[in-house]
C-alpha cells in the first residue's frame, strides 16, 4: 500500500505528465508554467519548512502553509499579483485533480486552496499599434539582407494573421495552401486546437516568394521561419525581433509608438482592433482568432462601434 508521501508526488507526476498534455490538451508552455509553480512550492517547503520533496503530504499543505507559500513568492521571489494568480490557478487545478482521484487524502488540500483568493492586479492597458505605426514598422527591415527579409515577412504575416508568436514559430510549409486570392493557414493554437484562417494576396505573395527563396517549397515539414542557429524558431527570437524594430521605430519617430510596452502579442491585439474598426462582425473576429472574446480583448468592444 502506498504511503501518504508517495500519494502527493505520484498524483503530481500523473497530473503533469499525463493529465495536462493528454487529457486536457494543454500546450507545452502551459505545462511548463504549471511545473514551475510546483517547483516553487517544493522549494518553499524545503527552504522554509525543512520538508524534503518526498516527505510532502497533502495534509501538510494546509491553509496556513499555502498562505505562507503565496506570501513567500511575493516577498522573496518578487512575484507580481498576476504571477501569483497564475501559480494559484495551477495549484487549484491540481487540487481538483487530486481530490477526484484520492478524496480522503487530498480533501484538506483542496479545501485549503479554495479559501485562498485571487489577488487583485492593476489592469494594464494593452499596447496597440495605429495603422500608421504598422506601416512604419513593416517598412523598417532592409530586404536586401537575409535576416531582415525574414523579419519583414514575419512581421507582415503576424499582422495579416493575428497569430500568436508560438503559432508563427510552429508554422510549416505544409500548413500553407496558396490560391488566387491569397493563402490559407492551418494553425495549431492553445490547447492544440486547430483553426484555418485566410490571409490576403498582399501578404501571401511575398510569403510564397520567401518560401521559394529559401528553396523549401517542396519540403512540407520545414518551418517557414528559422533563427540563425535553429531550424525551429523560438518565441524568444520573435520577441527579440520585435524589440529590435520597436527600438528603431521609437528612435526614428519619437512622437509615435507611445502606447506602452510592445510585445509580439501587441500585433495580435492590433489585428483584432483594426478588424473591428473596419466593421468586421465580432463573431467573425472571434472565430478568426480561435479564442473567446477575452483573448481578442473585450476592451476593444467598448472602444469601437460594432458593424454588421
Amino acid at each position: 500500500m502506498m504511503n501518504k508521501t508517495s500519494d502527493f508526488l505520484r498524483l503530481l507526476d500523473a497530473f503533469i505528465t499525463i493529465y495536462l498534455p493528454c487529457s486536457v490538451g494543454a500546450s507545452p508552455n502551459t505545462v511548463k508554467s504549471y511545473k514551475y509553480a510546483f517547483r516553487l512550492l517544493i522549494e518553499f517547503m524545503y527552504k522554509e519548512k525543512g520538508i524534503e520533496a518526498d516527505k510532502i503530504t497533502f495534509e501538510k499543505l494546509n491553509y496556513i502553509t499555502l498562505t505562507e507559500f503565496f506570501t513567500w513568492i511575493e516577498s522573496v521571489r518578487s512575484c507580481s499579483a498576476s504571477t501569483k494568480n497564475q501559480r494559484l490557478s495551477a495549484i487549484n487545478s491540481f487540487s481538483a485533480y487530486a481530490q477526484n482521484r484520492d478524496f480522503a487524502a487530498a480533501s484538506v488540500f483542496r479545501n485549503s486552496v479554495n479559501k485562498i483568493p485571487m489577488k487583485k492586479s492593476q489592469h494594464k492597458q494593452r499596447a496597440i499599434f495605429t495603422r500608421q505605426e504598422v506601416t512604419i514598422l513593416l517598412a523598417l527591415p532592409n530586404v536586401n539582407r537575409e535576416i531582415s527579409l525574414r523579419d519583414k515577412i514575419l512581421l507582415s504575416l503576424m499582422y495579416a494573421s493575428g497569430a500568436r508568436a508560438q503559432e508563427i514559430c510552429d508554422l510549416t510549409v505544409g500548413n500553407l495552401q496558396f490560391h488566387q486570392k491569397g493563402a490559407t493557414l492551418n494553425i495549431t493554437g492553445k490547447g492544440r486546437k486547430s483553426r484555418r484562417i485566410g490571409i490576403p494576396i498582399a501578404c501571401a505573395t511575398p510569403l510564397k516568394q520567401y518560401i521559394e527563396h529559401r528553396k523549401i517549397s517542396d519540403k512540407p515539414e520545414r518551418h517557414i521561419f528559422s533563427s540563425q542557429t535553429h531550424e525551429h524558431m523560438t518565441v524568444s527570437c520573435i520577441e527579440g525581433i520585435f524589440k529590435k524594430y520597436i527600438t528603431i521605430a521609437k528612435k526614428e519617430k519619437p512622437s509615435m509608438f507611445l502606447a506602452g510596452s510592445y510585445s509580439p502579442h501587441s500585433m495580435r491585439h492590433t489585428t483584432a482592433s483594426h478588424m473591428l474598426e473596419a466593421g468586421v462582425p465580432l463573431v467573425v473576429i472571434k472565430n478568426f482568432f480561435g479564442s473567446c472574446i477575452s483573448t481578442v480583448d473585450s476592451d476593444l468592444c467598448g472602444n469601437f462601434p460594432r458593424h454588421g
